[in-house]
């Protein structure tokens, strides 16, 4: 697929050929060797300290989905990034959060993009919202190798469905398989807890703001029990990225309204540390 040095500009022939619809078909037949899942990597001793990113959750609304991250990324036991972005803008219409081996993640999530475009502009339609989902399964998939060394990624895909005009939540395992989630999900070493503060909270019939605020208490109870997800910084100005997916688009909140949502959440936990209470009956 290289180009011939003495040719006047013109694109090698491979680019030119029609093909597969997909950027990583494409990669693996003209340059199979850059794909993150064909990497040999030597036989290693011990663990590998790499940076992790943690906790992510997600929740659907009647408009859309919801999905939120925290920013801390852990080494082991050290802090390593205080303020790492763990969720990221898949097309217009969907979005991944990041939870596992921070490096590989965000190179997979990048490639999950492109992925993504490269299909727009070849087939002149985007995939179905559960196309993307099986793209992305396969992307993991070929990450089994790094898995088993322990450099394993586990996102977290949501987006909204333009056919069936609601939102869905997709969440994986390390060998790519792939499950809908319905209501709400968490990925990440604190999702335990996470999980449980939205089951607690949850219901279907939420507004935008309720499961904007829904979501961020699910990672401040996380952060409550799970030493390497991190809670609203309010000393660093440093909030868990919030994202709303609806028939408008893709949206990030902004860092004035997490804020406000954070610090409103911070208040009430000065009444009540443990948070909200669900009713018993």
């Amino acid at each position: 697929m290289e180009a011939n040095p003495r040719s006047t500009g013109r694109l090698p022939a491979a680019f030119l050929t029609p093909g597969s619809s997909s950027f990583m078909d494409f990669l693996s037949e003209h340059q199979p060797a850059i794909l993150p899942g064909n990497r040999q990597l030597p036989p290693m001793k011990g663990v590998i300290e790499a940076p992790h990113g943690t906790t992510i959750v997600a929740a659907t609304f009647p408009g859309g989905v919801v999905l939120a991250g925290d920013r801390r990324a852990t080494m082991g036991n050290m802090i390593a990034q205080r303020d790492i972005e763990k969720v990221f803008p898949a097309d217009e219409y969907s979005a991944v959060g990041i939870a596992g081996t921070a490096g590989l993640a965000v190179e997979m999530v990048k490639l999950f993009q492109l992925e993504l475009e490269h299909f727009e502009k070849v087939e002149g339609a985007t995939l179905s919202l559960e196309g993307k989902a099986n793209r992305l399964s396969t992307m993991i998939r070929s990450n089994l190798g790094m898995a088993m060394q322990g450099l394993a990624v586990v996102p977290l895909f949501a987006g909204y469905d333009v056919d069936r005009e609601r939102g869905r939540i997709f969440s994986y395992d390390v060998t790519g398989g792939r499950s809908e989630e319905h209501g709400f999900a968490a990925t990440g070493s604190g999702s335990i807890f996470a999980r449980g503060a939205m089951k607690k909270l949850y219901s279907k019939d939420l507004t935008e703001d309720q499961a904007t605020t829904l979501v961020v208490q699910a990672l401040y109870d996380a952060a409550d029990d799970d030493s390497a997800t991190g809670g609203p910084d309010v000393a660093r100005r440093i909030y868990p990225i919030v994202t709303v997916i609806t028939a408008d688009g893709f949206r990030r909140l902004t860092d004035d309204e997490s804020s406000e949502i954070a610090r409103s959440i911070l208040e009430r936990r000065l009444e009540q540390p443990d948070g909200p209470r669900a009713a018993l009956l």
